[in-house]
């Protein structure tokens, strides 16, 4: 009898395999599962943000917008009844053309992670799901989302479902009232995930906004990390400070990194920031400072206790720390060029990438997600990854973000987004921006060499190395003036004046 057992466990697991062989870094489908106005695409759009910071390519594909697409005009909730024949076959069809889009993400544009954002309530829909991962070798992870809270639920639509292109100029109260018979028309067929049937499955089930999960069979690393961020994110209104330290003294001498202290004008800067903050009477404010001393000491004057994180101190600019740009690039040409490159992934000669930035702040998101109310008093670089994160830039944008000294920049959560809101305390500061190195050749002119024979930033290992032009299919580059055999002027162009 045991024997018997054991080969019928075996063959359930035999036919579970896919069709295509899945391997550990196989792409990995996100599908969404629950009834209208659960947040369903909030934690769609949220959890993709996530992925694309930490490196993850991850895009949405929005079922509803399909069906907009293919139906140009949304009459009323008896198009989403399931008696509806006609509307049924649409549904399909547009559910179809994004499994088909899904494919083409993966295999064409190299992405790792597809969010395959829809109602997806029914078992049947979710049969065709994963028979279409199975045949392609995709990995399915579920995220049900189900609420029975009448006031979230009630927000939610306020917040998103009035604003939706269905509704455009229509009464508030009337598209409230379709909407509620839309989520009534879903209720008749939705099937829950099943905690016995499904229990082969990997799926995750937020309740109510997060008060409770349930987790079932986690796969692998990003699966691991999907729950995780799910668990920590929450919908309480709360607003984030972020600013920059005070002007120290190495920013009036044009020198990047080191530990020095603040400036005459920093520390006005620091008064000047602690009668904002006690003037915005934030509830319960937190706030946190890098082990830095320009960050501490700014912190010092607000007049509010602060938790030091050494995860926010500046990017370590290795052997370049305390220099000029101007000193780089007279003692390190190359690296000043190659950085110029990419900036992202260039990382300084014993010291840290952008990417490795983004890597060590990840912790800070993490706690800054579970938080209401913070205010991070950090540095430039820092504050660059952590903007990014919030307004979903890209890490081409990120390194070049404007984040000048002595000015607040106040983020407060919406719906699908960030809002934000630029405060300049009226203290002047040195300009510390160093914008993107564009050459001032017209197009058409004859371009540089983009590299001589070096390969790779010195110190830099493997996953650093920034690509060669042959690497790329590329001989030369146009307009960028990013050139390792480029003149000391033109290397210096972009770099912000100072004492």
């Amino acid at each position: 009898m045991e024997r018997r057992r054991v080969q019928v466990r075996k063959r359930a697991r035999h036919e579970s395999t896919a069709s295509v062989p899945q391997f550990t870094n196989s792409p990995t489908m996100i599908v969404m599962v629950g009834l209208p106005a659960r947040g369903k695409t909030y934690i769609s759009k949220k959890l993709t943000r996530y992925l694309n910071w930490i490196g993850v390519p991850t895009k949405v594909f929005n079922v509803g917008q399909y069906r907009r697409e293919a139906v140009q005009t949304y009459k009323n909730f008896e198009f989403f009844s399931p008696d509806n024949e006609e509307a049924m076959k649409i549904r399909k069809a547009c559910a179809l053309a994004a499994l088909k889009d899904v494919s083409a993400y993966f295999t064409q544009d190299h992405g790792q992670v597809a969010v395959f954002d829809a109602t997806n309530t029914t078992h049947e829909r979710r049969e065709i799901i994963l028979s279409f991962a199975k045949e392609n070798g995709y990995k399915v992870f579920f995220v049900e989302s189900i609420c029975d809270d009448p006031e979230i639920i009630a927000e939610n639509i306020k917040q998103v479902k009035l604003s939706s292109p269905d509704y455009i100029n229509c009464d508030k109260e009337e598209a409230v009232k379709d909407f509620l018979k839309r989520i009534e028309c879903y209720k008749v067929t939705y099937v829950s995930l099943d905690d016995d049937r499904d229990r082969n499955l990997s799926y995750i089930k937020i309740f109510n906004a997060g008060i409770r999960y349930l987790v079932n069979r986690v796969q692998d690393h990003i699966q691991s990390r999907i729950v995780y961020y799910l668990m920590n994110i929450h919908v309480t209104p709360r607003t984030i400070y972020l600013c920059r330290h005070g002007e120290s003294e190495l920013n009036l001498l044009g020198r990047i990194g080191g530990d020095s202290g603040l400036s005459p004008r920093g520390n006005k800067f620091a008064a000047a920031l602690g009668k904002y903050i006690r003037g915005q009477c934030i509830l319960d404010l937190k706030i946190w400072t890098s082990h830095m001393k320009r960050t501490i000491q700014t912190a010092e004057a607000v007049g509010v206790p602060y938790e030091q994180w050494k995860a926010l101190n500046e990017i370590d600019a290795g052997v370049c720390e305390d220099m000029t740009y101007e000193e780089i690039q007279e003692n390190h040409p190359e690296e000043f060029a190659l950085r110029d490159q990419d900036k992202y992934r260039y990382r300084y000669p014993k010291g840290e990438s952008y990417e490795d930035l983004v890597q060590r702040l990840e912790p800070v998101i993490m706690e800054l997600e579970r938080q209401e109310n913070v205010l991070v008093i950090c540095h430039q670089a820092v504050m660059r990854c952590l903007l990014a994160y919030f307004l979903d830039k890209s890490a081409d944008e990120l390194p070049y973000l404007k984040c000048p000294l002595h000015t607040v920049l106040k983020l407060t959560p919406v719906a699908y987004g960030c809002k934000v809101e630029s405060v300049f305390l009226n203290i002047e500061a040195v300009n510390t921006h160093r914008d993107k190195p564009v050459s001032d050749e017209p197009q058409g002119s004859p371009t540089r060499l983009y590299r001589n024979s070096r390969v790779h930033p010195m110190a830099s290992p493997t996953p650093t190395k920034a690509p060669s032009l042959q690497d790329l299919g590329l001989t030369e580059l146009s307009l960028q003036n990013v050139s390792v055999d480029r003149d000391a002027e033109d290397a210096l162009l972009t770099v912000p004046e100072h004492i």
